[in-house]
C-alpha cells in the first residue's frame, strides 16, 4: 500500500472504527481517536511533499492493480502538479472539523466524526484516480456523507437542503457516466484516464463529451445559473458541513475541467471558451452583487464562493500558464479562506444561534481575540496582499487582462465588490458599540476555538506571502496541460 492509498483509506478506516462504538456515553474516546484518526491522515500526506519531483509533468505515487478485470477496471492512483496540493488540503481541512465539532456537536458524535473521516478519503480518492471508473465512484461516493451530514445534523430545513444537494449533484453527474462510458467504448475498452487525451474524437464528439462533463462539474463548482443549490445547503449544514463543502467539495468540480473537459474535449474547450468566460464573469460580477444584500452571514459567504469560484473557471478557460496557474491557486487559497469565514460564522452561532447580520454589532468589545482572527480571514476574503486570497485573483486578472483588456477589467471589479460586501459585514457585526444584551453576554474563544482559527490563520498567511512552494509543484503539469491542448487544436 502506497502513500496515496493510506491517504485514502486511513480516514477512512478510522471512520469505521468510530461507527463501531456506538453509544454517545463514549463520546469523549469517539473525539480523541477522530483527533487521532484525522491528525494522522494529514501526517501521512506530507511525505507526498517531501518525495514529490519538480520539473515533470509525470504522475507520482503511481499505484496501478487489477480491480474488475472483465471490465479492464483498475484501482490506479496518482498525482501530478494539478491535482498534488489538494491531497494534503483534504486533510488538514478534516483536522480543523474534528476540532470544531469538538464540544458543539453532543447527539451521535461517533456518527458525525466518522461522516468526516470517511469524506476525506473519498474526496482525496477523486484527486489521486487516474482511472476513469475508479474516479466516477469516489466522486459520487463523496454525496453520501455529505447528505448525512446536512441531513442528520442540519438546521430547520435540513431534508430540504439535503435532498436538493443530492438531487443537484446526482443528476448532474449522470450525463457525466454516459460520457465515461462512450469513451471506454471509443478506447478499446479501457478506463485509462491518461489513454483518453490521446483519442482522436471529432468535433461533434467532443462536444458532446464537453457538455456532458459541463453537467457534472459546473453544478458541483457551482457556476452560475445552476449555483442555486449552495445557498440553501450552506444555510442549513452544520458549521463543519459548510466548511467542508466550500473548501474541498467546490474544488471537485473545478479539478474536473481540468481533468477531463480540458484535455480530452480540447476542441470543443476552445470552441466554447466564450461560454465559459461568460459565465464566470456573470458568476464574479452578478453573483456579487447578490452578496451585497444577504442579511444571513452563511447566505453572504456562500454567494462569495460563488464568486470567488468564478475566478477559478475564469483562469482555466483563457488558455494561459498564468491563468491556469491562478485558478489553481485560487482553489487552494479558498480552501483555506472559506473554510476559515464559515467556522467563524459557526463560532457566533455556537453562542447566540442566530446567523441574522442584525443579531450583532460591538462583538470586539466582547470577544477582542476572536475579532482579529474574523479581521484577517475577512481582509483574505477582499484579496488583500499578503494574504492567500490575494494571490490567486491578481495571477487570473492579469491572464485576463493579457487575454482581453475588458475582461479583465470586469474580473478586476468583483475586488472592489468582494470588499463592499465582506467589510459591510464585519463593521455591523463586529464594530461599534455593543448591540444587545447578546452580544454583551459573549465570551470570547476557548482554547480549543483558538487552535483551530489559528492553524487556519497560519495557513492564509503562509501562502500570502510565500506562494513559491505552491506554484512550483503546479507549474510544469500546467505547462504540459496547455501544451496538449494547443497541439490538439492544430490537428
Amino acid at each position: 500500500m502506497g502513500l496515496l492509498s493510506l491517504a485514502i483509506w486511513m480516514p477512512i478506516a478510522f471512520g469505521v472504527v468510530l461507527l463501531a462504538l456506538g453509544r454517545d456515553e463514549h463520546a469523549k474516546a469517539v473525539r480523541w481517536l477522530a483527533l487521532v484518526g484525522a491528525i494522522a491522515s494529514f501526517l501521512v500526506t506530507l511525505p507526498l511533499y517531501a518525495g514529490f519531483q519538480l520539473g515533470t509533468a509525470e504522475m507520482q505515487f503511481v499505484e496501478n492493480a487489477s480491480w474488475i478485470q472483465r471490465f479492464n477496471v483498475n484501482y490506479h492512483l496518482g498525482v501530478d502538479g494539478i491535482s498534488f496540493w489538494f491531497v494534503p488540503l483534504t486533510a488538514f481541512i478534516n483536522v480543523v472539523v474534528v476540532i470544531a465539532g469538538w464540544e458543539v456537536i453532543t447527539r451521535k458524535v461517533n456518527q458525525y466524526m466518522a461522516a468526516f473521516l470517511i469524506l476525506s478519503g473519498l474526496m482525496i480518492g477523486v484527486f489521486s484516480a487516474l482511472d476513469g471508473l475508479l474516479f466516477y465512484v469516489f466522486f459520487e461516493a463523496t454525496l453520501i456523507p455529505m447528505y448525512l451530514i446536512i441531513g442528520i445534523w442540519g438546521g430547520p430545513n435540513k431534508i430540504y437542503a439535503a435532498f436538493k444537494f443530492f438531487l443537484y449533484t446526482l443528476l448532474g453527474s449522470l450525463l457525466t457516466l454516459v460520457a465515461l462510458i462512450y469513451l471506454y467504448i471509443q478506447s478499446g475498452g479501457s478506463f485509462d484516464i491518461a489513454g483518453w487525451h490521446a483519442l482522436p474524437l471529432s468535433r461533434m464528439e467532443q462536444t458532446a463529451l464537453f457538455f456532458a462533463f459541463f453537467a457534472a462539474f459546473a453544478v458541483k463548482v457551482p457556476m452560475w445559473p445552476v449555483h442555486t443549490w449552495l445557498p440553501d445547503v450552506h444555510v442549513e449544514a452544520p458549521t463543519g458541513g459548510s466548511a467542508v463543502l466550500a473548501a474541498i467539495m467546490l474544488k471537485l468540480g473545478a479539478y474536473g475541467f481540468l481533468r477531463f473537459s480540458l484535455p480530452i474535449a480540447p476542441d470543443a474547450a476552445h470552441e466554447w471558451a466564450w461560454l465559459m468566460i461568460a459565465l464566470s464573469l456573470i458568476a464574479v460580477v452578478y453573483v456579487g452583487l447578490v452578496a451585497l444584500v444577504q442579511q444571513d452571514m452563511k447566505k453572504l459567504v456562500a454567494y462569495s464562493s460563488v464568486a470567488h469560484m468564478g475566478f477559478v473557471t475564469l483562469g482555466f478557460f483563457i488558455f494561459i500558464d498564468l491563468g491556469v496557474s491562478g485558478g489553481l491557486v485560487q482553489m487552494i487559497a479558498h480552501g483555506f479562506v472559506s473554510g476559515a469565514m464559515f467556522l467563524s460564522i459557526g463560532v457566533l452561532y455556537d453562542r447566540v444561534h442566530s446567523r441574522d447580520i442584525s443579531s450583532y454589532g460591538g462583538v470586539v468589545n466582547t470577544m477582542p481575540k476572536f475579532t482579529a482572527f474574523s479581521l484577517l480571514f475577512a481582509m483574505a476574503n477582499c484579496g488583500l496582499p499578503g494574504t492567500a486570497g490575494f494571490v490567486g485573483e491578481w495571477m487570473v486578472i492579469l491572464a485576463a487582462v493579457k487575454f482581453n483588456f475588458w475582461i479583465g477589467f470586469a474580473a478586476a471589479s468583483a475586488l472592489i465588490f468582494g470588499a463592499a460586501y465582506t467589510l459591510w459585514m464585519f463593521k455591523r457585526v463586529y464594530l461599534g458599540p455593543v448591540a444587545n444584551d447578546h452580544v454583551k453576554e459573549l465570551s470570547d474563544i476557548n482554547a480549543r476555538e483558538f487552535v483551530m482559527l489559528a492553524l487556519l490563520a497560519v495557513a492564509v498567511l503562509y501562502m500570502g506571502v510565500n506562494p513559491k512552494p505552491f506554484t512550483d509543484v503546479m507549474d510544469t503539469s500546467v505547462t504540459e496541460l496547455l501544451r496538449h491542448v494547443a497541439v490538439s487544436k492544430l490537428k
